[in-house]
């Protein structure tokens, strides 16, 4: 789990629970989180969790538990929001950047980049299943609205 998180969560009256896994083993993760309900579920960035991540969502939909996920596509499989780069940014870019390779730039004269573009997407009709009303303000920031 990030330090900025583990730093910020305190200053905001939220309690973590970190609740770590084997790879492809969800299984103690999803007992703890059974037995010790959190209120939300916030899923770290890792490819596991991305290819993983229907089982994810199908676990915190039958548990009730809204979470934010790292992936469009999770919020897409019926997760509440997702906050990220923007795959679609990232893809752009990198053609780009194979465009400069093949027009004879050196990959080493290339500089590293950081992604630039993050998207806020939001599922009303996850919501609505967890009767949950987002706010206005949110929904206005929000890049895609599934509903």
């Amino acid at each position: 789990m990030g330090q900025a998180l583990r730093d910020t969560a305190p200053t905001l009256g939220v309690t973590l629970i970190h609740v770590e896994h084997a790879p492809y083993s969800y299984v103690e993760a999803f007992a703890r989180m059974t037995r010790e309900p959190p209120d939300a579920l916030f899923v770290a960035y890792h490819p596991v969790n991305y290819a993983n991540r229907q089982l994810i969502v199908d676990f915190a939909s039958k548990q009730r538990m809204p979470g934010i996920y790292p992936y469009r596509e999770a919020v897409m499989s019926g997760g509440l929001m997702s906050y990220s780069v923007s795959t679609t940014d990232l893809f752009r870019r990198a053609a780009g950047l194979v465009d400069r390779i093949f027009k004879g730039t050196k990959p080493a004269d290339i500089p590293v980049e950081r992604p630039t573009k993050l998207e806020l997407v939001v599922n009303l009709k996850s919501a609505k299943i967890l009767d949950l009303q987002i706010p206005d303000t949110l929904l206005a920031r929000a890049d895609n609205v599934f509903e």
